[in-house]
């Protein structure tokens, strides 16, 4: 099955979206990264968007931090504890292994990567490469090229490298050819937003007048603008998403959610 085959819709023309990312959890859910207990954070976040009404979460990569399948099970076993009703995506980070993903969905844990509604469309991309940076691969490119192509619904991206620089240190592993994955969207004329993680805070930049936003972790942030690699703990934080295509313009409108801790 290729990458955008499995394919998730809903009838609706309005939606609400939450992006949350690098929850960074451990097979002990006292573990802790860089002093932060990574689920207990995510935890927070679980409660606070199940008193949204959300139609679906996206999980944007590095679910992991200790790589082990236990860790997954942790994920899986929060989700479902929590008051959380919508359909849960994911996309894989540099932390995380497709495999072990794959063995965790079913039922509420969704494993497609293409999402429809009236008049947009939603792909979750695959940025994992063989080292920590991103690389989304030839094939991939053409898929996407292709999916881009198929329809001439609005689309939103979702990916989890940043495919810009964001002047920090984590620009290291950043997405080597993010450039060729943003002209490839930009010149598919209907893309109105690249959302991403890994870099573990906030930023909003653009490319080609194509709107690119990074979301906060979930677990720790890392300093802003650093060539040091500084952690800081800043609580849980997640973005929410609203779409509206009810109108002729399409619209969109996007926020982050920090919950101090």
């Amino acid at each position: 099955m290729a990458w955008f085959d499995d394919k998730h819709t809903f009838n609706k023309s309005v939606l609400r979206i939450a992006h949350v990312t690098d929850c960074h959890l451990f097979a002990d859910k006292d573990g802790e990264y860089f002093g932060v207990n990574t689920a207990s954070h995510f935890e927070q976040a679980l409660a606070h968007m199940a008193q949204k009404p959300l139609d679906c979460v996206i999980f944007g990569g590095d679910l992991t931090q200790d790589h082990s399948f236990e860790s997954y099970l942790l994920f899986s076993e929060l989700i479902h504890k929590s008051a959380l009703t919508c359909p849960v995506f994911w996309l894989p980070g540099n932390h995380d292994e497709i495999t072990m993903l794959n063995r965790i969905s079913g039922g509420q844990i969704n494993s497609g990567k293409h999402i429809a509604a009236s008049g947009i469309e939603l792909l979750l991309i695959n940025s994992k490469g063989p080292t920590p940076a991103g690389w989304v691969t030839g094939a991939h490119l053409d898929e996407t090229t292709e999916c881009l192509v198929q329809s001439n619904s609005k689309k939103i991206i979702f990916c989890h490298h940043n495919p810009l620089p964001i002047n920090g240190y984590l620009d290291k592993h950043m997405l080597e050819n993010g450039p060729q994955l943003l002209n490839v969207l930009v010149n598919s004329g209907n893309i109105i937003g690249v959302f991403h993680g890994h870099v573990h805070n906030e930023y909003e930049q653009s490319y080609r007048e194509l709107s690119v936003f990074a979301t906060p972790a979930s677990s720790t942030q890392f300093k802003k603008y650093s060539a040091q690699w500084q952690q800081q703990n800043c609580g849980p934080a997640y973005r929410m998403l609203y779409i509206d295509t009810e109108k002729d313009k399409i619209g969109m409108k996007t926020e982050v959610v920090w919950l101090n801790g």
